[in-house]
Formats: C-alpha cells, structure tokens, sequence
C-alpha cells in the first residue's frame, strides 16, 4: 500500500497515540519504533507509530481506523524492495503479521496477506501441491505477491520463461478504501509485470486463495534446490548483504543492470552503500549505510548511464517516509 502524505507536522508520536489507542489499543501501539531492522535493507529511521496486526481482521481495522482519522498510514510486510528514509515516517506504519494459512480441499489453499512466501511454500509442497516452489528464495509475504505479480525465470535449464504468482492465483480479497470487503477473481486483478490493480490504489489485499495441481514433492524439491542455486549464484545473499532487490525497473531487450556493468560500477559505493560486485542492478548494505548513501550511489548510476547511453534508469523500489537532504559523498570503487 501506498503511504499517504506526510501528517501534520504539530501532531507528536504521543499525539497519534492517543488518537489511535480507542480504535486499535494504546498496548499495541510502539512509539519511535526504528523500521531498519523491519526491511531487508536493514535501513531506515524511525515510525512515529508501529503496530502489528495479526489477522486479516486487525490489518482491515487497523488501516481503516487510520483512514478515518486522517492519520498517514504505510502497509509493511517483509520490507523488500523498499528503502525508508533516515528521518523515519510520519504517521502510523502496520506491520503485516496475518498469517492464517488453511487448506480448501481439493489444492485450493488460502493465505492471509502477511503469510511468507516461504511459509507457503512449504505448506503447499508438504501437502503434495505444486505452483509456488518456483518461487522459492524471493523473500515476500502473499500480499506483496500479489502487489508486484511476483516472478521467476524458469523451470531449468532453459529458464526461457518468465512464470507468474498471477497463474496460480484464483482469488483476492481486498479491503477498499471505504472500508468494504470484497472478493474478486484473478482476471479482475489486473496483473502485469511487476504490476497489479493494487498499485496507485486504496485497496489493500488481506487474503489470497491459491489454486495448485497435485504433484510429487520429490520433483518440487528438486526445483527448489535448484532454483535456489540459480539465484545464490547470481544474487547477494541477503544474510550477508542486505539490499532491497533489484534497484532499477526492467529495460526491455536491454537490461538495466547490463548497463550499470558496462559504466564499470560493480563494486562502486558511496558511505556504506555499494552496486554489488555479484549483480550491478543490485545495492547493498555493507553495513551502516544510510538512506542517504543509496539515494546517492543510485543518482550516481542514473547520471552514469544517461551520459553514456543515453538511456533513463527508473528505481524500481518504493521510498518511503522522509530522507534527509542530499550532500557531498566519498566515493570509493573497492
């Protein structure tokens, strides 16, 4: 979900506390709560306001109550492919933690939108159903599945075609933005690349019911193992450098990270930020980087590749939240 402007500059923390407390209860509401540790880019400044939501019902009470109290409201879910400023975010952040999963029969699986991906996955292969191992290693919950159309290349060795979360999905239940819930089909979603009817929206998605085919879960382990691989070879290892994702939207027949390595900035960084020497689309936190180093190093690139081949790089991650002024950085290619 998109973050609403910034609130009112007079209203504190306290302030939006005890706006909120009646609606959502002043022992679930965490005051200057840091969002760093809350994305995989482990950056980020501090909430004005944090509270988790449990179920699909408090996610949808949460973000309405918010709604109707004009208070500025962000959805987080694992924080992949999002970069919070330094100065935090003003207003109310929900952490996604609905994570009800149940079996429908008949490889018809349901999952609240703050169910992992991973999670998921595993649920499903233990149960014998295929669809989602393809999309093992991409670190998201459903809901931000279903947001971006989640996507892989495969199955191998060939990985000629780029496969969907879209295809397996069969229904969404939404919350819209006056608070009414629906539930409407996949064709009604919208799904493209890296795109779905949620995005510019109000609606916000709170459970996801997935259609599988039955399968070995021998050969799904396969896959699995397999694209895991794939990706370890080719991608940064969150656990080790924390980034968000690909930073640059795709550049059809050219690719955005080709163009990146061909201005020689894998390996360049700027504070505590670097284009990484695996992937060039790829920045990384090598640890203590800031909001402001990213913003940085990802002007740099832009200015790099505009100049040399005349093409526009577009970020491909969301910023959210407020960032400190830009200023002068090192620079360093290590």
């Amino acid at each position: 979900m998109n973050p609403s402007r910034s609130s009112d500059p007079r209203r504190s923390p306290q302030e939006l506390a005890a706006t909120l407390a009646p609606a959502l209860g002043a022992e679930r509401l965490r005051l200057n709560e840091p969002l760093a540790p809350y994305t995989t880019f482990r950056i980020g400044g501090p909430a004005d306001v944090l509270y988790d939501a449990t179920s699909a019902t408090e996610l949808a009470s949460a973000i309405t109550a918010a709604r109707a109290l004009g208070v500025p409201c962000f959805l987080l879910g694992l924080g992949a492919n999002i970069l919070v400023g330094d100065l935090g975010f003003r207003g109310l952040v929900v952490r996604n933690l609905a994570r009800g999963l149940s079996d429908l029969g008949s490889g018809r699986v349901r999952a609240e939108s703050g169910v992992v991906v991973a999670e998921l996955i595993k649920h499903a292969v233990a149960g014998g159903w295929s669809g989602l191992e393809h999309y093992v290693g991409i670190p998201s919950t459903v809901g931000g599945a279903v947001w971006q159309n989640l996507h892989f290349l495969s199955p191998a060795p060939e990985r000629a075609r780029t496969m969907f979360i879209e295809e397996v999905v069969e229904s969404v239940e939404l919350l819209g933005g006056e608070g009414a819930r629906t539930t409407v089909p996949r064709e009604a979603m919208a799904f493209g690349y890296d795109t779905s009817r949620l995005h510019g929206g109000a609606e916000v998605a709170l459970a996801v019911t997935f259609a599988l085919t039955a399968d070995d879960p021998a050969r799904m382990h396969r896959v699995m193992q397999e694209n895991l691989a794939w990706r370890g070879s080719r991608h940064p290892w969150l656990e080790i450098h924390p980034s968000a994702g690909s930073t640059f939207k795709k550049i059809e027949g050219v690719g955005a990270g080709r163009l990146v390595d061909q201005c020689g900035l894998k390996g360049f960084r700027i504070g505590g930020a670097q284009i990484s020497h695996i992937h060039a689309n790829i920045i990384v936190n090598l640890g203590g980087a800031t909001a402001a180093d990213v913003r940085a190093l990802i002007s740099y690139a832009q200015q790099a590749v505009r100049e040399r081949f005349d093409q526009s790089l577009e970020p491909e991650i969301g910023f959210i939240g407020e960032f400190a002024p830009e200023s002068a950085h090192g620079t360093t290619k290590s």
